[in-house]
């Protein structure tokens, strides 16, 4: 693969990593919760590797070809957003001093993610369409090392681009108790919005 491929993959993905959706929600919640910014985007990340995985494996185009299966990956993932959103608004985060976290939370943090991206259907269809347009079959990498190659500089970018939004989070919101009960809030309202647009996607059809 030529650098001109990766340059404009990269260019391509990022515009996608910058727009906030989900991902960021999620990252400036685990901001606002305390020391869990890292094991929050490392399952993010993990989710994104999964996806990645699954269309270099051939699986994706296997799914997407089988309408029932799409359908249940895109109810699920709805069904996980949507609870997560709820929790979000009944239980916003509230920034404590000092507040330390236990390796259980930064496993629970690091699921969590994992299940956020890795559920996330949209991330699995943008990934199915995307990646395979920046390959080159005559190439001296097969298209399935490309495929994950090319993963590997989106996921650099969302590490990059989550944990300053995370960090950033904590910094700004961390001493606004009522700030940081709205952004929470705000978060937790993308989410249920994004959960119920996939539903209605899925009862429109």
């Amino acid at each position: 693969m030529s650098f001109g491929i990766f340059a404009a993959f990269w260019a391509v993905s990022f515009l996608f990593v910058i727009t906030p959706g989900v991902d960021w929600a999620y990252a400036i919640s685990a901001g606002m919760r305390g020391r869990v910014v890292v094991p929050a985007v490392a399952g993010l990340l993990l989710g994104h590797l999964l996806a990645t995985v699954i269309v270099a494996a051939g699986v994706g185009a296997f799914v997407a070809g089988k309408p029932m299966a799409l359908t249940v990956l895109t109810v699920v993932g709805a069904a996980y957003l949507l609870w997560l959103g709820i929790n979000m608004l009944i239980h916003p985060a509230v920034p404590r001093a000092g507040e330390t976290q236990d390796a259980g939370a930064w496993a629970r943090w690091t699921l969590k993610g994992a299940g956020v991206s890795g559920l996330n259907p949209k991330v699995f269809l943008l990934f199915l369409a995307l990646l395979p347009q920046f390959t080159d079959p005559a190439g001296s990498w097969s298209v399935p090392v490309q495929i994950v190659a090319l993963g590997l500089i989106h996921v650099f970018s969302c590490g990059v681009v989550y944990l300053l939004v995370g960090f950033g989070a904590q910094a700004v919101l961390q001493t606004r108790p009522r700030a940081a009960r709205i952004v929470s809030r705000f978060s937790g309202a993308a989410m249920v919005a994004i959960a119920l647009f996939l539903l209605a996607e899925q009862i429109a059809r």
